[in-house]
């Protein structure tokens, strides 16, 4: 069963469809989180990623982890509607198997260091219980600013 499901994920995340790439929380401690991303056939990215062969693509399985690395960092905020989470770093992406639309990623991402704005964290990737993917990234927390004002009407 999920600690967080998708509604309790969109009020800490601020990304949105197409590119919320987080589905549920499992587990979450002040330096451990595990997430599931779901991988299905209405993907946007299944049509050209390969026709009659959907392998989701290398980055979107990074932006996946950074965004389960990011329920675990903005959580712990108490004023996380005032920031954003930004990717600062990949170091040693590895790919080690295909993964295609039907399968169900479980990510785990475990903090390395912590500075009071930069989390460094590693994890990996599996389906099945077989590693498929394993990366180490670095989120740093930002104030977000306000959208800027509409510009005045033209006459």
């Amino acid at each position: 069963m999920a600690l967080l499901d998708i509604d309790a994920i969109r009020e800490i995340l601020p990304h949105r469809y197409p590119f919320l790439l987080v589905d549920a929380i499992l587990e979450l401690d002040a330096e451990r989180v595990v997430g599931i991303k779901n991988v299905t056939a209405n993907e946007p990215w299944t049509p050209g990623h390969f026709p009659n062969f959907p392998v989701m693509p290398g980055v979107l399985i990074v932006e996946a982890m950074a965004q389960v690395a990011g329920v675990l960092v903005l959580k712990q905020i108490p004023d996380r509607e005032k920031k954003i989470v930004l990717l600062a770093s990949v170091e040693e992406a590895k790919f080690r198997r295909p993964v295609r639309a039907g399968d169900q990623l479980r990510i785990e991402m475990v903090v390395g260091k912590r500075k009071a704005s930069v989390a460094k964290m590693s994890g990996k990737a599996t389906v099945d219980g077989v590693v498929v993917a394993e990366v180490t990234v670095m989120c740093k927390l930002a104030d977000r600013e306000a959208p800027p004002a509409a510009p005045p009407p033209s006459a």
